[in-house]
């Protein structure tokens, strides 16, 4: 479905996908879990799904001849992380814009973790206090406006380089990676589990998993706060994304499956069973995950297990988008483990 669209590799090859044995056994072992390690995708400052989107992004921002990449995310993006490396990769400057998204007041939240790593790779970091919101952000324009005016020749990625043009092709590569997996396992999977913010992700994988009719199989677990929102972008993308890759068939907002439950209190910060779930899976499996993002998918994919969401018998592929980084920003939370 990607053939005819310029890549940029970023990553390693196919992400590993493997069974987590002891949380399925901890489950209850009715449920199968499994779950493909897009945060072990890259060298590149620790990887994660963005580099999968910008891989079709960059021959874009190349071919337009810039010399700054220009992108907005909150203070402990993974998003504006991965930015900054690919930009620190392929020879461009980076204007990161970090909005105050979280209201969280770890004493060194805007010093470690992932805006610690921009600042490493050489990224000129403005901090702008503003709130959460999914759109396209002022600040964002204002910083590529500054950019021209100082003779520079920016390239505009959006936040979670999600409304881009080419921000949900990633993610239908992701969906042709798993069927070739699938004839190595010899099975197919019956679910996949997502965290859903800006949506080209599980826009993305909702594209590529229409092509063999799984498009409504694809779960989104909201983290955003905000569903209403992210929902309507997500299906906004997907359609696009449909009609770039030619799919042959309409996408429709039932296909969107969002669950809401799991986003609160707020965006990016983590509630007690999102830390819990965190512990959870660290302690049985080893496998780190982030209180933004992955936490609250994990929270998500373990009560829907407990709840019988999925059938007995199901085989259920967890997404690990990555994002570990930013529990340096939540160290209070977790400082006894």
């Amino acid at each position: 479905m990607l053939e005819k669209f310029a890549r940029y590799p970023l990553t390693f090859g196919p992400t590993h996908i493997e069974m987590m044995e002891r949380l399925t056994a901890h489950l209850g072992g009715k449920v199968d879990l499994y779950a493909k390690r897009e945060d072990c995708n890259s060298g590149l400052a620790f990887g994660g799904n963005k580099l999968r989107k910008l891989e079709y992004i960059i021959p874009d921002a190349i071919a337009s001849n810039a010399d700054t990449l220009v992108s907005i995310g909150g203070v402990q993006s993974n998003h504006t992380r991965m930015v900054a490396a690919v930009a620190a990769k392929i020879g461009m400057k980076c204007r990161l814009v970090q909005e105050s998204w979280v209201p969280h007041e770890d004493a060194v939240y805007d010093r470690v973790g992932n805006i610690l790593l921009s600042r490493v790779m050489g990224a000129d970091v403005q901090m702008v206090d503003e709130g959460f919101d999914i759109g396209i952000r002022e600040s964002w324009e204002q910083a590529i406006a500054d950019v021209k005016a100082k003779g520079g020749k920016p390239y505009a990625i959006p936040a979670g380089a999600s409304v881009h043009k080419y921000g949900g092709l990633g993610y239908v590569g992701f969906a042709e990676e798993v069927r070739a997996q699938e004839k190595e396992l010899g099975f197919a999977f019956d679910y996949i589990v997502v965290c859903t913010v800006t949506g080209s992700t599980h826009a993305g994988m909702l594209v590529g998993f229409a092509k063999d009719g799984r498009e409504r199989k694809v779960i989104g677990i909201d983290a955003s706060f905000t569903p209403a929102q992210t929902k309507a972008q997500v299906l906004d993308i997907a359609q696009n994304t449909a009609k770039l890759v030619e799919l042959g068939k309409n996408i429709v907002e039932d296909d969107v499956v969002l669950i809401e439950d799991y986003a609160y209190p707020v965006y990016g910060v983590p509630s007690e069973e999102t830390k819990d779930a965190i512990r959870l899976c660290a302690r049985l499996e080893g496998m780190i995950t982030d209180p933004v993002y992955e936490g609250k998918s994990m929270q998500g994919m373990i009560d829907l297990v407990k709840k019988g969401y999925f059938p007995e018998g199901s085989k259920v592929l967890y997404a690990h988008l990555g994002g570990a980084p930013a529990l340096n920003g939540y160290g209070y939370a977790f400082r006894n483990g």
